[in-house]
């Protein structure tokens, strides 16, 4: 990651809480889709893609092996979303349960 001076950070921090205001202000998937299409590289898309299916998969309960085999995504990856999950912000954990409090309504 960059260095950044003491001025620079408080910028970054004001940047992320705007773009966190930024997503929540979308409407709908393809909303979102589009803004992440139009905010990211292909390659960064994909990276968060490989890693947000790992997370569902870990939830699933499936193996470091079987989520490997499927996904393709390198073990040190798997390994580190399933670190964020259990020792993260709660980030991960909040959405797998809403979504799944909501594929049950």
């Amino acid at each position: 990651m960059k260095q950044h001076d003491v001025d620079q950070k408080k910028e970054l921090k004001v940047a992320a809480r705007t773009l966190s205001e930024a997503l929540i202000s979308l409407d709908s998937p393809r909303e979102v889709r589009e803004f992440l299409e139009d905010l990211c590289t292909p390659a960064e898309l994909e990276a968060m893609v490989d890693r947000w299916r790992v997370a569902q998969l870990l939830d699933q309960g499936l193996s470091y092996r079987e989520i490997r085999e499927q996904t393709k995504v390198s073990v040190t990856t798997i390994g580190r979303v399933a670190r964020f999950i259990e020792r993260g912000t709660g980030g991960y954990r909040t959405v797998l349960e809403r979504l799944d409090m909501n594929n049950k309504e």
